[in-house]
């Protein structure tokens, strides 16, 4: 039998339940969701009719698009004062990113309360840190924001609430995007953003971003498995 169910271990510790991405709509791959305890999420085409999922249990959460930035596609923002730091204090960054998270697919999700959605972006972010996967955006000796990555993907941004408001969010961004283009060689960048989060979706557009895909979320929790 053809196994439909991605395990997530790095969302267990977050949910105290088993976690699977979903890698089908098929059938077989829904039926598997009835047979084990588990969170469950997949993704799918917009113009996918998601009535399957509807009647396997699985319900809407979220729209993501997925802007991507060719290098020479990247507008430049310089500002005097700012610079993109790998060297920063974790816990100032932590307490940023406590901060930070509010239209994520977990925090949409009635099944999830608040506090474990707000535990499993904090812990991404720790994450991310260990493997030296963010950036600090440093203004005059302060850390005001950081900007979590891999590969050619942006994954995580943030800023600090005392800076917010001032301007800063275009240049750190731009900064960090070339830094991160220079170091992983990548010809281009992409991210995936919440249909929600209209301010990030606009900053990222004003990088020169555009859309290239988007796709529905739904969850499923199944407490009553095998």
């Amino acid at each position: 039998m053809t196994e439909y169910l991605r395990p997530t271990p790095w969302d267990v510790r977050n949910f105290h339940i088993d976690t699977f991405e979903v890698t089908s709509m098929e059938e077989e791959a829904l039926a598997q969701t009835e047979e084990r305890k588990g969170h469950y999420t997949i993704k799918i085409d917009p113009l996918s009719n998601p009535k399957r999922l509807l009647d396997s249990g699985f319900y809407y959460v979220d729209t993501l698009i997925e802007p991507v930035c060719k290098a020479e596609k990247l507008l430049n923002f310089d500002q005097e004062g700012i610079t993109i730091e790998e060297r920063y204090n974790l816990n100032t960054v932590l307490e940023i990113a406590e901060k930070t998270f509010h239209h994520g697919r977990f925090h949409r999700d009635f099944n999830i309360p608040n506090e474990q959605a707000d535990k499993r972006y904090m812990n991404w972010t720790k994450d991310l840190i260990e493997k030296e996967q963010v950036y600090a955006l440093n203004v005059q000796g302060e850390t005001a924001g950081f900007y979590g990555f891999e590969k050619d993907k942006v994954l995580l941004l943030g800023m600090s609430r005392k800076y917010r408001g001032k301007g800063l969010a275009r240049p750190f961004l731009s900064a960090a995007c070339q830094k991160q283009l220079i170091e992983s060689g990548s010809e281009e960048l992409t991210t995936s953003i919440s249909a929600a989060n209209v301010a990030s979706l606009n900053l990222f557009y004003s990088l020169g971003y555009r859309l290239r895909t988007t796709k529905d979320v739904y969850h499923k929790l199944n407490r009553l498995g095998g």
